[in-house]
């Protein structure tokens, strides 16, 4: 994985070596390979941490790439609702026709270029599983998933590991779970165990990811 290694000189803006340095001085690294497509989601895993956000907010200006990422509308609201939508956020309504897997693939299909992140955790605490609308979404947008890992104990940022669903679900997870064998948050015991939640309706799971 060291040929994937992003190195200042690699970089063509000012901005981008800049970040790219930022991390560099606390000591991480970034991994990238080219996205396998125009359209497709980042699943981001473990996230235990709020430093996670930070790190994979300059890994983004470092790559330049308008990656987005979705959470519930409410936290749009807040004071820092332009702020988060500046850096990529998008609401969605939970329960809506706006919110669903079906609304949202076809938001993705219809953009010349969609790459959205997503915590499938939902939460930097403990929970015995993953929610899957990450899984539907991209079985039902038909785009790839690119492995995001943020290993806090080789400091480590990398989007290199590319998968494409079958849709078999055990043989999709033996993928995901392959891919972040090995790669521990800065809190391990609270990073989910790759397990989907079982799905309570077939259209209206969103797609969800907290702010780290």
């Amino acid at each position: 994985m060291s040929n994937y290694q992003v190195n200042p000189a690699d970089l063509p803006t000012r901005g981008q070596r800049f970040s790219l340095r930022v991390l560099q001085f606390f000591g991480w690294k970034l991994l990238f390979r080219p996205l396998p497509g125009p359209r497709g989601i980042c699943v981001i895993y473990p996230h235990t941490s709020n430093w996670d956000f930070m790190v994979g907010l300059f890994g983004k200006w470092a790559l330049d790439l308008p990656f987005r990422w979705l959470a519930k509308d409410s936290l749009f609201k807040s004071p820092l609702g332009k702020w988060f939508r500046a850096m990529g956020g998008e609401p969605v309504e939970r329960g809506t026709p706006s919110g669903t897997i079906r609304t949202q693939a076809a938001r993705m299909n219809a953009a010349d270029w969609y790459w959205v992140g997503i915590t499938p955790e939902g939460t930097r605490s403990y929970r015995p599983h993953w929610k899957s609308g990450f899984y539907h979404l991209a079985l039902e947008a038909r785009v790839p998933l690119v492995l995001v890992y943020i290993d806090y104990p080789n400091k480590t940022l990398s989007l290199v590991d590319h998968v494409e669903l079958t849709g078999n679900q055990e043989t999709d997870l033996a993928q995901i779970r392959a891919g972040f064998e090995g790669h521990l948050g800065l809190y391990p015991e609270k990073a989910a165990p790759i397990i989907l939640q079982e799905r309570r309706t077939d259209e209206d799971r969103p797609a969800e990811s907290k702010r780290a």
